[in-house]
């Protein structure tokens, strides 16, 4: 199948596909005219990609579930490695998470002195 075909069939589109590719997560073979042309199992590898990215992992995470892109990614067991490189990128995220809402706070309090507390920090 060609790239369009591929982005229409995984819901992405033909950029993040050949961004995928570059990363060295999905691979294609070329048509005589200079297409790409992946095979049928690139749809679950492709999907399985962006369910990881979508939970919240990077495309250098990703890498890690090499072995099983091709399979079932959300239902199959989570392996040590996996496991580890998840929970890495969870501290990643709380710790950015904890930066943002102290940033927050330190600004709605600004707002507030400023103005009397006249402002009141949409919710």
């Amino acid at each position: 199948m060609r790239i369009g075909e591929l982005a229409r069939a995984t819901g992405t589109t033909a950029r993040a596909l050949r961004h995928y590719e570059q990363a060295g997560l999905i691979s294609s073979q070329r048509a005589p005219n200079g297409y790409r042309i992946y095979d049928e199992r690139a749809v679950a590898r492709v999907r399985n990609i962006r369910y990881l990215l979508a939970a919240g992992l990077t495309l250098d995470d990703v890498r890690v579930f090499l072995p099983c892109l091709d399979g079932d990614v959300a239902a199959a067991p989570p392996s040590e490695k996996g496991l580890r490189v998840a929970l890495e990128r969870l501290a990643v995220l709380n710790e950015r998470i904890a930066a943002q809402t102290e940033a927050r706070d330190r600004l709605e309090a600004a707002l507030r002195q400023a103005t009397s507390g006249r402002i009141r920090p949409v919710a």
